[in-house]
């Protein structure tokens, strides 16, 4: 039998499903700073783009003429609200809106939106909402202590669901289709307790993280991971300590002194045309921290020409990589066809399916 744990939290995944499923419920998302809730409007909007437009608020921003504004109707002496086009309701197709950052957004902008959060008969102003629309909200936990309120009566609206921060392995599925650098990647599998959470217990040691009860100016979180990652692709035209320096700023300096271990690897790695020229032959690395910046650089590399001497190549690692190397290879939406079409990869699996 299954066992419910009630009151848990889920993952951005299940969160992006109960809201594309339920279009007639407000869900409020709430989760630690930069785990990626913003990111889910994208790809809801992906998902549904052959149904429905994209519209999205960035509600602390907001003024009352970003929503709507009064204008005359002559003929009938009264005043009508024209809704802003950024909410899309004048294209003719049911809108996905998110109101970001919902719960720290003024009052009067909040009250404003307000008619948009009921179930029956939504409306912006005096403009009915088809009402295949979906209308989700996301806000930081209370515990974050950023600013987050809302009042009883919108509480009583909406669906509040907790998202749980993304592990090691959650956020590489998503780095790997994303374009981070493979140094990122590679620090991340070798230091997955950067991405745990100061909502899981006694993490008082972790430096990595985000802690509301520190004083930080910088940590370790998916949005700060793929703001690292643009710094280090440039590493080699601003050099070494422009790029620690700017690592500290976006992760903070126990993440970015580390990390300069991972780009030194990088570095020190054979050349990719040696492996695919002599993958019999070709350094293999022996630290676990290089091996994996070659496999996560390799996944972006390789192609139908290169995999199968790749393959010959990663026979001479530790099972441990080449498991981590066939994982995430078929992980990327992009590589995925091409690996399950190639041979050497095929006959690989075969034998290590135990490894999987």
């Amino acid at each position: 039998m299954t066992t419910i744990n009630f009151g848990s939290t889920v993952t951005l995944k299940q969160a992006a499903m109960l809201i594309m499923t339920n279009p007639k419920v407000r869900f409020l998302v709430r989760g630690e700073p930069g785990i990626g809730k913003s990111t889910m409007f994208t790809t809801i909007v992906k998902m549904l783009a052959s149904t429905h437009n994209g519209a999205y608020m960035d509600v602390p921003n907001m003024d009352l003429g970003d929503i709507a504004m009064p204008v005359i109707d002559h003929e009938t002496r009264t005043t009508r609200y024209y809704p802003n086009a950024r909410f899309r309701l004048h294209e003719g197709k049911p809108v996905v809106v998110m109101f970001d950052e919902f719960t720290k957004g003024p009052e009067p902008v909040k009250n404003m939106l307000h008619p948009m959060l009921e179930i029956t008969n939504p409306r912006l102003g005096d403009l009915f909402i088809d009402p295949e629309s979906i209308i989700f909200m996301t806000g930081n936990l209370l515990t974050d202590g950023v600013g987050d309120n809302m009042k009883a009566h919108t509480r009583n609206r909406i669906v509040e669901i907790v998202v749980s921060k993304p592990d090691y392995k959650e956020w590489l599925e998503w780095a790997v289709n994303n374009g981070i650098d493979p140094v990122v990647m590679a620090w991340v599998r070798q230091f997955p307790h950067a991405l745990a959470s100061y909502t899981d217990g006694d993490q008082s040691t972790n430096l990595y993280i985000y802690n509301p009860k520190a004083v930080q100016t910088a940590y370790v979180t998916p949005r700060s991971l793929a703001i690292a990652s643009n710094i280090v692709s440039t590493r080699d035209a601003n050099g070494p300590e422009a790029t620690i320096a700017a690592l500290k700023g976006s992760i903070g300096e126990a993440a970015a002194r580390d990390m300069q271990a991972f780009i030194a690897y990088q570095d020190q790695l054979p050349t990719w045309d040696s492996i695919i020229a002599s993958p019999r032959t070709a350094m293999v690395p022996t630290s676990a921290g290089a091996s994996a910046v070659l496999v996560f650089g390799a996944i972006q590399k390789v192609d139908k020409q290169s995999l199968t001497p790749f393959m010959q190549y990663m026979e001479r690692f530790d099972s441990e990589w080449q498991a981590c190397f066939a994982i995430n290879l078929c992980a990327n939406a992009a590589k995925q066809p091409m690996a399950f079409t190639n041979q050497a990869f095929a006959d690989w699996l075969e034998r290590n399916e135990d490894l999987l």
